[in-house]
């Protein structure tokens, strides 16, 4: 006689097939799971982000609207600049790629990480915004914010620096990367950071904006030089090989270490220019004050006591001119008429 073991029926449920255990090194990636755009595990933070990047954009054209309806000047280029910038968040964060599963990622991410993030801050958001905003509480309260120490150590360019290429590496170099395809929230998680600390870095790089401290040329260089050297380094190491915990084709893991490679270099010349740029204006700027000084100072001692007469130049003692050459006195009709002939 057969004798049957009798399971409770909470044991029975408890002693259900055993599942195994993931392992990370075998998680290789699908297409389908390999295009990480927004709604891809219905997730909610990544359109959260488009929506707020599309609400953004609108604000910004109103308040330059309503700046040169009252008489400023506001550049259209700054417009144009942010309208793009927007529209690169939105799409990296909803439009798929076509291409392999690693290339559309690392498209996507050099998007939304570098890309968009200087066409976002050459527009001077923060600019616009105070030069909107009427005098009172929330100006004052925003000002106070951007000049305050925690920004002010946020937008120091090394620390920006890490904050961005260390979240990078940290992504590429360990097995976070595995663990995004399978959780939505570290998936969320990740793009949100890429975009807060591409737009930190490049903002601490530029400092176009009003802030508290503004850091050197040479501080802001160095930092940018050494995310470059950080950058190369991890495109050659994933062109060897890829994240931990995955498996991708060689072509695609190819393909995308070079479009993080040169597309990176492209976005870091690009900062390059605008440091350069700001540092020629700079130079002029001084150059200008110096001149205005000098000759403030030569001024006094120009005609000892005596001011030259109308029509002339002020003449140094050492006999060189003034940039001020001639003086804006009024034309009487005395002056005016021509002398009489002889």
């Amino acid at each position: 006689m057969e004798h049957r073991r009798c399971i409770p029926p909470a044991d029975r449920l408890a002693s259900g097939p055993p599942r195994k255990p993931f392992r990370a090194d075998r998680a290789i990636l699908t297409p389908a799971q390999g295009h990480l755009h927004a709604f891809t595990g219905n997730g909610l933070v990544e359109p959260a982000i488009a929506v707020a990047a599309l609400l953004v954009m609108g604000a910004y054209a109103l308040a330059a609207g309503r700046l040169r309806h009252r008489g400023d000047v506001w550049p259209r280029g700054r417009g144009v600049s942010f309208t793009a910038g927007s529209a690169a968040v939105i799409w990296a964060m909803t439009g798929p790629v076509p291409s392999g599963p690693f290339t559309a990622h690392m498209t996507q991410h050099l998007i939304l990480g570098m890309a968009a993030p200087l066409l976002l801050v050459l527009a001077r958001p923060l600019t616009l915004t105070l030069r909107t905003l009427p005098p009172g509480v929330v100006r004052r309260s925003l000002l106070s914010l951007a000049h305050s120490c925690p920004v002010g150590s946020l937008t120091f360019p090394p620390l920006a620096a890490l904050l961005d290429v260390g979240g990078l590496w940290l992504l590429y170099r360990t097995e976070l990367f595995a663990a995004m395809q399978h959780r939505q929230l570290v998936h969320a998680l990740v793009h949100a950071h890429v975009l807060a600390s591409g737009l930190l870095f490049t903002f601490a790089v530029c400092q176009l904006d009003p802030v508290r401290h503004r850091w050197s040329l040479p501080l802001r260089g160095t930092a940018l030089l050494a995310v470059g050297v950080a950058h190369t380094v991890l495109a050659k190491s994933l062109y060897a090989a890829p994240p931990p915990g995955t498996a991708f084709p060689t072509t695609d893991l190819h393909t995308a270490s070079q479009v993080m490679y040169y597309g990176g270099d492209l976005v870091e010349v690009a900062l390059a220019t605008v440091l350069a740029t700001s540092w020629y204006q700079f130079t002029g700027r001084v150059r200008v004050r110096r001149l205005r000084h000098a000759d403030a100072c030569r001024l006094p001692q120009a005609g000892a006591g005596a001011l030259p007469g109308p029509g002339t130049a002020a003449v140094t003692p050492a006999g060189g001119k003034s940039v001020l050459a001639q003086h804006n006195t009024p034309m009487t009709e005395t002056n005016s008429r021509p002398a009489a002939p002889p």
